[in-house]
């Protein structure tokens, strides 16, 4: 099989992935890719939410021991919820439905663990890096405590049915609709939707454990967005009553540094929210918290609709 490698689309993003040729077979009823389309749109935003998918496959449920509670621990559950009202403000919402669980579609496409498959990988995989090593490739080897997803061994070509038939259709819906804001507006503001367990630590200044607080923003150390963004989103949720962090744990992973690119107008900021401020993280169920976190990450889109990079300040305030 050729390395996974295509020309940029539309000379837009590097390295970017072909999207013509069809569309790729995927398993189940359930397309892998949902895009919620404003009726117009209005903003120059969209919203990625790659890790809230729900509909679990059948083959990984054939090869997995674990229970369904157990699977879901790593899913960012219900962070498409909280963001649900990005149509109605005006931006497409980009939702993934399979979960990370299955096929990370904020990895690259193909950082494998050699250890998990039963035949050779093709050397354009990428087989070492920190994520790997934790078991949190492309395809994951552990889930949340590190529990084993699978007792045996997987063939490449399952790696290869899940990046083509998932990955690739989440990152082409997700491209689309960042190519066509950026072309509307001339600029796109990439919203990369995530969750945080509420158990999480970082390292303060002085050494010393602690927690990180109620929201991180990761901008990959200010170049995947115009700090001026970052500073606005700080301050949109700092004033609804939010303790907001940057860059740590969390600084952002393969969707904002990929498609983070300011110099060609596309301003990527992950945002990390703490799973305890709107579910049940024990049993995976919605809390009375959500439509509260929920109408706060409305007024915080709202809060961008006159945020604009081009200008000195970024923005009209």
């Amino acid at each position: 099989m050729a390395a996974f490698r295509a020309p940029a689309l539309s000379g837009l993003l590097p390295d970017a992935l072909t999207c013509t040729g069809g569309t790729p077979a995927y398993a189940g009823d359930t397309p892998p890719v949902r895009v919620h389309h404003p009726v117009r749109q209005t903003l120059p935003i969209v919203v990625s939410s790659p890790h809230s998918g729900r509909a679990y496959p059948a083959d990984l449920l054939a090869r997995t021991g674990l229970d369904e509670r157990t699977l879901r621990s790593s899913e960012d559950s219900f962070v498409d919820e909280l963001f649900a009202a990005a149509p109605d403000l005006g931006a497409p919402l980009v939702a993934a439905t399979f979960p990370r669980v299955y096929v990370d579609a904020n990895r690259e496409p193909y950082e494998l663990d050699p250890a998990m498959f039963s035949d050779p990988l093709p050397d354009y995989v990428t087989t070492r890096n920190a994520r790997i090593a934790a078991g949190l490739g492309t395809i994951a080897r552990v889930v949340s405590n590190a529990v084993p997803v699978y007792a045996g061994k997987l063939a490449f070509e399952d790696a290869v049915h899940r990046i083509e038939g998932y990955w690739r259709p989440y990152h082409c819906a997700l491209t689309e609709a960042i190519e066509a804001t950026r072309d509307r507006f001339g600029f796109c503001i990439l919203v990369d939707a995530h969750s945080m367990p509420s158990n999480v630590h970082t390292v303060g200044a002085d050494g010393r454990s602690q927690p990180v607080g109620d929201i991180v923003l990761g901008d990959c150390h200010g170049t995947s967005c115009s700090p001026v963004l970052t500073s606005r989103v700080e301050r949109l949720l700092g004033h609804q009553g939010y303790r907001v962090r940057r860059n740590a744990p969390y600084a952002g992973g393969y969707v904002t540094r990929h498609y983070g690119r300011p110099d060609l107008g596309i301003h990527a900021l992950q945002i990390e929210v703490k799973r305890g401020l709107y579910m049940d993280e024990r049993r995976l169920e919605r809390s009375t918290g959500l439509n509260r976190v929920a109408a706060d990450m409305r007024r915080a889109l709202s809060g961008l609709a006159t945020f604009d990079p081009r200008r000195p300040l970024g923005d009209a305030d």
